[in-house]
């Protein structure tokens, strides 16, 4: 009988970094999903920005997300939207009334009230990733894509996926 010592280590010549690409192509918690879009539904859309978000609880997020979690989320997104659209909208008027005069710098106050509307959605939307929905996976995120219908751009909110993190698997 050979003599064997149970406390030695000995090295094997095995690459880690190909079993770890041979797991992560197999297991199921490496697949991603697709990101959810929320397109506006308003009827005012000003620099691509709605003035209104669809408050209907979408089904790709059902036992991921409470349904009033994500009404609460949109009707805040909503109720900011409300507030800035209509100072957003007098401004863009009296901006183009003027603009042969200006040489279009009359617009100006309008581009920063709209970037200033897009930075409060985001700063909300980081508000509810930070406290509930990086929790959960989710990061919502306000993104400009292209229309289906036209060369425009608008923009949507975005639900995306965080891949979860292999705790098995070394560093």
């Amino acid at each position: 009988m050979p003599n064997i010592e149970f406390d030695v280590i000995q090295a094997q010549d095995v690459d880690i970094r190909e079993i770890s690409q041979d797991e992560d192509e197999d297991h199921p918690m490496n697949i991603l999903h697709e990101a959810l879009t929320i397109r506006g539904v308003g009827n005012v859309t000003l620099f691509g920005l709605t003035n209104r978000f669809e408050e209907e609880f979408p089904p790709g997020l059902h036992s991921k997300v409470a349904p009033e979690e994500f009404k609460a989320t949109i009707s805040r997104i909503n109720d900011i939207l409300q507030k800035m659209q209509p100072t957003n909208l007098k401004s863009f008027f009296c901006g183009c009334i003027c603009c042969c005069c200006t040489l279009g710098c009359s617009l100006w106050p309008v581009i920063c009230l709209s970037k200033r509307t897009k930075n409060a959605i985001a700063k909300a939307l980081d508000y509810d990733n930070n406290h509930s929905y990086h929790k959960l996976g989710l990061h919502w995120v306000l993104k400009k894509v292209k229309c289906d219908s036209s060369n425009m751009l608008e923009y949507v909110l975005s639900i995306e996926y965080i891949p979860k993190k292999n705790l098995m698997k070394p560093d």
